[in-house]
């Protein structure tokens, strides 16, 4: 046999046993995340879906709606055990993270309809809604499309007008349908939690994260690979969902309170809430000076104060 011919050989079994390797870890460090953050709440079946659902506290019923790469855990690490003692606090996680089902077309409308009627069914029947980054787009995608079942709307560090920069290369891989399957597994075997940590501290600057936030977090979650490729497929689409969905802005008749930090660097205030809160009259907009993409962990008063004006708005308090 050539030594092409051999080398060739060598290097297809090498392949194939890095490939089941990373299969077989990439399936161990789900099996470990999932052990050690289970869900905190109960499990609800919406249209067949299976939908993860945290309730606590007593009051005028409140949804929270969480950001990219997040679960329930983003909330209730401190914010919904603050909100609770004055409503009944319902966190969802988004469909594909998590514990919630993948759903076919998650877009922010579709997830908006899915979330409605996961709430509805818990007896909320018109909730203030708050959402923060995504969670805010699919807030406000809540607000035009079913606004006889939302008290009130708060939006967090929402992106909500279209913007001019690009996909970055991460998300446009893990989004493409022949790529993002290939590469899900590997990050699932081979990247560390640390790592995943580091990239949760960069979304918190200026700002550190609280400490304890990771490790209740649980960035093992973040890492399987169903929530990689369905947080990638939702980044992905978003531009293109809130070209479609800034055109209806005008349907929103709710009390709206906006919060942004005019220092976050993810979400530009004067991209985003500034020209929102002009576009639309009944919007309020609190800006936090100094404050990044995260101000339900580093402004948590601000933010509750920012809901108790929406209940009051609304005739709920």
């Amino acid at each position: 046999m050539k030594l092409a011919a051999k080398l060739f050989i060598l290097l297809l079994i090498v392949a194939v046993a890095f490939a089941v390797l990373t299969l077989w870890k990439a399936r161990s460090n789900e099996a470990r995340a999932e052990a050690a953050y289970p869900p905190e709440g109960q499990m609800l079946t919406v249209d067949g879906i299976a939908v993860h659902a945290v309730v606590r506290g007593a009051g005028p019923d409140l949804v929270l709606i969480h950001g990219a790469s997040g679960s329930t855990r983003d909330f209730t690490f401190s914010l919904m055990d603050g909100l609770a003692q004055s409503y009944r606090v319902i966190a969802f996680d988004r469909p594909g993270l998590g514990y919630t089902d993948v759903i076919d077309t998650p877009t922010i409308d579709r997830q908006a309809a899915l979330l409605q009627n996961a709430a509805a069914q818990l007896g909320a029947e018109k909730p203030i809604v708050l959402g923060q980054s995504y969670g805010g787009s699919v807030a406000l995608a809540w607000a035009v499309n079913h606004p006889e079942t939302l008290s009130a709307l708060v939006a967090l560090s929402t992106p909500s007008i279209p913007w001019t920069s690009d996909l970055s290369t991460f998300y446009k891989i893990m989004s493409h349908p022949v790529l993002g399957p290939l590469v899900a597994p590997v990050l699932t075997a081979w990247v560390s939690n640390e790592r995943v940590t580091h990239e949760v501290e960069s979304v918190f600057a200026p700002q550190s994260a609280p400490e304890g936030y990771a490790e209740h977090f649980g960035p093992g979650l973040t890492l399987r690979r169903q929530s990689l490729l369905a947080n990638a497929q939702q980044r992905a689409d978003l531009l293109g969902e809130i070209q479609a969905l800034s055109k209806s802005y005008d349907a929103i008749t709710v009390p709206t309170e906006l919060v942004h930090g005019d220092a976050d660097t993810t979400v530009g205030l004067e991209i985003h809430s500034r020209p929102l809160n002009e576009q639309l009259d009944i919007a309020n907009l609190t800006v936090l000076r100094g404050i990044g993409h995260m101000p339900h962990h580093v402004a948590e008063d601000d933010i509750i104060a920012a809901v108790d004006r929406a209940a009051r708005r609304a005739a709920l308090h």
